[in-house]
């Protein structure tokens, strides 16, 4: 069954942060979500895991998710106080990001199941080509081994504040398909495959290796 391409806030969300870092500052960044930003995020109620992958090339190298409830959870309380109130080690590693693009997104599973090592990245520009890629969802899955899952993540308008880094003029928010596979020579193949059939540029997509994953299930003591 295909299925459908979710706007709603009671759908689950991600928090998605695709950005990049000076390479005389990537050291702190990476210790600072490592041994901080990770764990604050993760511990919010409402929110699921969190993930930090990296490619070696690109102008955006770094690529955070968080999973959440619901979308619903980035308008509580909680999460307020989480984003308003940031450390000094925060405070200083935002400033430092380049060419950010922060998103609230709401979550569309496709087809398949689990977390890879790798995942591909592909922008789809508008919901029309998020739809025609869940007709093709399944079919991925079932052809090309080492595809695990697939999902759409479209951004909630609202919610998606820009960080400092971002520039406001150029901003798109746009659907983004993940495909989590078993490698990066996997989610190369299959994000030419995807490109090649929806006929949108190469170009554009990513691969991403995992960095590491941290369920919030974890910190509960």
């Amino acid at each position: 069954m295909v299925q459908p391409i979710r706007q709603d806030r009671a759908a689950q969300g991600e928090l998605f942060i695709w950005t990049d870092i000076d390479p005389a500052y990537e050291n702190d960044f990476n210790q600072w979500y490592d041994r901080e930003h990770m764990e604050e995020r993760a511990a919010i109620p409402g929110f699921k895991w969190a993930r930090r992958y990296k490619t070696p090339t690109g102008d955006r190298r770094y690529l955070a998710v968080y999973r959440t409830e619901s979308v619903d959870v980035f308008t509580s309380e909680k999460y307020r106080q989480a984003f308003e109130s940031q450390t000094e080690w925060s405070i200083t590693n935002f400033g430092r990001m380049r060419n950010t693009n922060r998103r609230v997104m709401v979550v569309s599973p496709l087809a398949g199941v689990g977390t890879g090592a790798a995942v591909a990245l592909i922008p789809l520009g508008n919901i029309e080509t998020a739809e025609k890629v869940a007709q093709m969802a399944q079919r991925l899955i079932d052809d090309v081994d080492g595809v695990l899952s697939l999902r759409v993540l479209t951004p909630e308008p609202e919610l998606s504040t820009p960080l400092p880094s971002e520039n406001a003029e150029n901003r798109v928010l746009e659907p983004i398909l993940l495909v989590d596979t078993t490698t990066e020579p996997v989610a190369a193949a299959v994000s030419q495959l995807i490109t090649k059939d929806l006929g949108i540029p190469e170009a554009n997509t990513s691969t991403f290796s995992l960095l590491w994953d941290l369920q919030s299930a974890d910190l509960i003591s």
